[in-house]
């Protein structure tokens, strides 16, 4: 069983959005579909970056860490084509 760290970036806004799930395609449904609170007014999302774990707890303190302003500065140099830095 995988669990994910993802990334998502609202078409609406450009914010980027960092979560962890145990069910990528559902949890990304969900954000869509407007049934998460932190990113209901900012749809619609795409994914732009994930990462996946085998041990859930490696997962969440990853994504903490891509919370963090190290981690969001980590994200922005490895999408650097991406975010055309």
């Amino acid at each position: 069983f995988m669990h994910y760290v993802y990334v998502l970036k609202s078409k609406k806004d450009a914010k980027i959005y960092i979560g962890c799930t145990g069910d990528l395609k559902r949890r990304f449904e969900k954000h869509n579909a407007g049934q998460v609170a932190s990113t209901k007014n900012r749809r619609p999302l795409q994914i732009i970056f994930y990462e996946a774990f085998l041990n859930k707890s490696d997962a969440f303190q990853r994504e903490q860490w891509l919370k963090t302003g190290w981690g969001r500065n980590h994200l922005m140099k490895i999408l650097s084509n991406y975010f055309k830095i």
